[in-house]
């Protein structure tokens, strides 16, 4: 029997169990896939301490690749033996999985399935931040937090290819040689600088357009003073812990700047969203031009350890589980 890998409780990485799961056939509309890798990120850690609340127990993960096994009543389109990859999906920590087919899509050639597995949630979060959020543009500052982790470094990739200058924030000097790498013009180590005056003295006290803030509690006030008069402050994830409760009157003293929460299910809310995010990033990562660094691979029935490197920033770029 296939296994996969559960929560029966929420609670820290040992709460994650390596158990015998088998999905069933895929229902009508669905596909069985066995899945061969599938990527590890915070949202994981959010439903696993309970963040997130769901209905336990559950199989966790929301991202993967793998090979179409059967397919279910009325779906067309796709065929057993073809290499599929998903985001924002359930279940995904597994070696079998029911996919929605409409949730699917190629896996280009030349493309593995570790790096599909590593692309698809992250690459379009990327994208949608730089392309939907707050439309980039030449000539744009933008500050990018964690910018060695998996969204960080397709960010500052995505962000130099259409001529934003970007200052990257990372915690280690082996780190910041890969943000430099990545194209980022100014690299912060906030372990031994403080990050707002740099960016102050990077701006020449003007401020960045843009702040990409995937930290949460102990940047969000740095990444507020980083921003010039009608900057935009795009919170997209919360690694260190929730932000505080805000009062929307200090907006004003600080420059009117915006604020904004989103969402990666908020900008794939149709098949052709879906597939207009996954193509640009998968046809990119085919082609060489993104490049898609897998920082560490762990077998499925190690997940608590893939939990822990994530958890304590043991890693840079995406970690993956193969299945």
């Amino acid at each position: 029997m296939a296994q996969a890998i559960l929560i029966r409780q929420t609670g820290g990485p040992e709460v994650l169990a390596y158990e015998a799961h088998d999905p069933g056939p895929p229902a009508a509309g669905a596909v069985r896939v066995r899945v061969t890798a599938a990527g590890v990120n915070f949202i994981d850690v959010y439903f696993r301490t309970g963040l997130y609340p769901a209905e336990l127990p559950i199989v966790l993960g929301r991202e993967g690749a793998g090979v179409v096994e059967a397919l279910g009543a009325g779906v067309d389109g796709v065929a057993p033996g073809a290499r599929v990859c998903w985001a924002m999906v359930p279940g995904s920590y597994a070696q079998a999985a029911n996919i929605p087919a409409d949730k699917l899509v190629a896996v280009p050639d030349g493309v593995s399935d570790e790096a599909a597995a590593g692309a698809m949630l992250q690459g379009m979060t990327a994208h949608y931040l730089v392309h939907s959020t707050r439309p980039a543009s030449s000539g744009d500052m933008a500050l990018v937090h964690a910018a060695a982790g998996g969204v960080g470094l397709l960010l500052v990739q995505m962000l130099t290819r259409l001529g934003v200058r970007v200052a990257g924030t990372c915690s280690t000097a082996e780190k910041a040689e890969l943000v430099r790498a990545a194209g980022a013009d100014r690299v912060i180590n906030y372990a031994t600088e403080d990050f707002a005056e740099s960016v102050a003295e990077w701006t020449a006290g003007r401020g960045v357009d843009v702040v990409y803030d995937s930290v949460g509690a102990s940047t969000f006030e740095g990444s507020m003073q980083s921003l010039r008069p009608r900057g935009m402050m795009v919170l997209f994830g919360q690694s260190s812990g929730p932000v505080p409760p805000f009062d929307l009157n200090r907006l004003n003293p600080l420059g009117s700047v915006y604020v904004t929460r989103p969402s990666l299910i908020h900008y794939m809310q149709d098949r052709a969203e879906l597939e207009l995010r996954a193509r640009a990033v998968l046809d990119a990562v085919a082609d060489g031009s993104l490049q898609v660094r897998i920082g560490r691979q762990f077998p499925l029935a190690d997940a608590a350890e893939a939990h822990r490197a994530l958890e304590g920033r043991q890693t840079a770029g995406k970690i993956v589980l193969t299945c």
